[in-house]
């Protein structure tokens, strides 16, 4: 099985978990994809959720599949977010953040209930950091973020 194929069985087997009712957060990135894609199914086989998206395009992929969208203003938590890990060591460590919704996706992990973490055998590796970790500042913790990377070197 190639990469794709590996991230859509698992992406499947994590909407299962969506019922009824939820909110749900999306994720964002290739694997997160084939879940909001399994999610539109159930939609369109009846399932009545609210989603919100940890990203631009994860939120253009919802509304352009039918999935009812709420934007995270009008919500006070969420049931449950499903997103794909980059990277995942033997132990369990993982690395999810590594694109430009990092934030975004950060925030959604943090106002659920639980949290799925997608991974398939392309993501496992025997140390973590096989790429540059990107690092986003927001202005109102500009310093505090700035001297917390000086001291990590």
């Amino acid at each position: 099985m190639n990469a794709d194929e590996l991230k859509k069985i698992a992406a499947e087997k994590a909407v299962e978990w969506i019922e009824d009712g939820m909110t749900v957060g999306l994720g964002t990135g290739s694997t997160a994809y084939w879940a909001i894609r399994r999610i539109a199914e159930r939609v369109k086989e009846g399932l009545s959720i609210r989603a919100a998206a940890s990203s631009v395009r994860s939120e253009e992929l919802a509304r352009e599949w039918g999935i009812p969208f709420v934007s995270l203003d009008e919500i006070d938590r969420i049931d449950l977010t499903i997103d794909g890990a980059d990277e995942v060591d033997e132990r369990l460590h993982l690395i999810k953040g590594g694109g430009g919704a990092l934030l975004r996706e950060k925030v959604l992990a943090a106002a659920s209930d639980r949290f799925i973490v997608i991974v398939d055998e392309s993501k496992l590796v025997p140390t973590l950091g096989a790429f540059p970790l990107p690092v986003e500042i927001v202005p109102f913790a500009e310093r505090l973020t700035l001297n917390r990377l000086r001291e990590l070197g």
